[in-house]
């Protein structure tokens, strides 16, 4: 099993890699486009802005490398809102893997002391793909985000906060991703790369 880890100018690489490890995968962490196509799976993970990043990818040429994969495809944090059509930190049109999707920042309800990021353990629900095979709903995972994703068809997860139902995790055709941070969930976490790697497929 080849596992591309995509490299590009967002944190939270070494993270990954080390998760995969624990499931018995030795992932390469490359920008080389030939490379990344010819993997099994890539991961698109990452923590950062919007902006800039769309700027990396779109100068690098990754933007184009990424749209085109056709084996399953896992974005993570700020991989999954770059895979919307567009967000709104920073304005910006990302990949448009995930079409009309719109990434809103949390904004607290009338007399709500809502704390932004949102960062820190929520529970998943409304699951409903193979990514989620063996956990149960309301299973808690790692979050740190200040913008999200809408729930909507092409949501695979869903979690509250602030009275706000977002898109903890999507999926259109090959293309998967989390809002949360499956490599720092723990057995949780584990058991959704375990998934990604061995039972998602198109």
């Amino acid at each position: 099993m080849k596992v591309a880890v995509i490299k590009y100018n967002a944190g939270n690489i070494c993270s990954v890699v080390n998760a995969l490890r624990r499931v018995g995968v030795e992932p390469c962490v490359t920008d080389e486009p030939a490379v990344i196509r010819a993997a099994d799976r890539v991961i698109f993970p990452g923590q950062g802005s919007a902006a800039p990043t769309m700027a990396y990818l779109r100068e690098s040429g990754l933007d184009a490398v990424i749209a085109s994969l056709t084996q399953p495809v896992l974005g993570i944090c700020i991989g999954q809102q770059l895979l919307c059509g567009h967000s709104d930190e920073g304005m910006v049109d990302c990949l448009g893997i995930f079409p009309g999707t719109v990434v809103q920042k949390f904004t607290a309800p009338a007399g709500v002391n809502l704390k932004v990021p949102h960062m820190g353990w929520n529970s998943v629900e409304q699951l409903s793909s193979p990514l989620f095979d063996g956990l149960n709903e309301g299973d808690f995972v790692y979050f740190v985000h200040s913008y999200y994703v809408p729930a909507s068809p092409l949501s695979i997860a869903t979690t509250e906060y602030g009275g706000v139902r977002f898109s903890s995790a999507m999926r259109r055709g090959n293309f998967y991703a989390t809002q949360f941070h499956p490599e720092k969930s723990g057995d949780v976490g584990e058991r959704i790369i375990r998934n990604f790697i061995y039972l998602c497929h198109d």
